[in-house]
């Protein structure tokens, strides 16, 4: 069992920066690839980004490339999504999620947390 927490949600300007966080606790955190996704009221969950376990080429969604990057620090048991440039298209709740093994855009992913909420204002 792997418990996720996601905080360093809020209200950001049209431009500004945000960074969120994924904690882990539970199983060892260095086994999981962690993945990062939105939803907004209405729509269908959306794939944002997600790294493998040992950090190396992570993958973005093509709405995020360039303006959102994806890091962990296995030590600390944490994934940060920095977010940069920041559109108003980008509320939505953010969820981090887990998963030991498998495809890292397309697959299941097995632990989520309960969301940050992103408030983008024009």
């Amino acid at each position: 069992q792997v418990q996720l927490v996601e905080s360093g949600g809020g209200l950001v300007q049209t431009g500004g920066s945000l960074r969120l966080s994924c904690a882990a606790s539970g199983r060892t955190f260095s086994n999981y690839a962690i993945g990062w996704f939105r939803q907004v009221p209405g729509k269908e969950r959306e794939f944002v980004a997600a790294i493998g376990r040992s950090g190396v080429s992570p993958v973005y969604a093509d709405s995020v490339k360039g303006r959102f990057t994806i890091s962990r620090d296995n030590a600390k048991n944490t994934v940060f999504l920095q977010m940069n440039s920041l559109k108003a298209e980008d509320t939505a709740v953010y969820y981090c999620a887990a998963v030991p093994t498998g495809p890292l855009r397309g697959g299941t992913w097995d632990y989520w947390g309960q969301g940050t909420q992103v408030t983008v204002s024009s």
